[in-house]
């Protein structure tokens, strides 16, 4: 159930990023403001998911898969981290590639090790 829950929060994020990046480019502050702070409330939904997945993994034998645990637990958080900064230099009209370079680096290093490594993931 939770990881079904954690799932469905940050695609529900991404959905929000893409609307509050496009809201902001193309002059809409208002509607980039209003899905910005849907967004930033999404993001504690990920986090208590989140963190109910990583209780689960203290609760059970998964020893072996600690160092991956903590590198996923900090590209997640770093996942956010980019999002939050890719829309405060959008609504500010900055360069915002350095952002969305570590969004894609952040990204893909925490599917990986949540979908392909670690054994609460969906793939063997």
């Amino acid at each position: 159930m939770t990881t079904h829950l954690h799932i469905t929060s940050w695609v529900l994020a991404l959905v929000l990023l893409g609307l509050s990046t496009w809201f902001y480019r193309f002059g809409k502050q208002k509607q980039g403001k209003i899905t910005h702070m849907v967004l930033r409330l999404d993001y504690l939904l990920i986090l208590y998911s989140g963190g109910s997945l990583l209780g689960g993994y203290f609760g059970g034998d998964t020893s072996g898969y600690m160092i991956e645990l903590i590198v996923k637990v900090i590209s997640g958080l770093w996942v956010i981290y980019a999002m939050e900064m890719i829309l405060i230099r959008s609504n500010k009209q900055h360069g915002t590639r350095s952002g969305w370079i570590q969004f894609w680096i952040a990204i893909v290093l925490a599917l990986v090790l949540g979908f392909g490594r670690l054994p609460f993931g969906i793939l063997p």
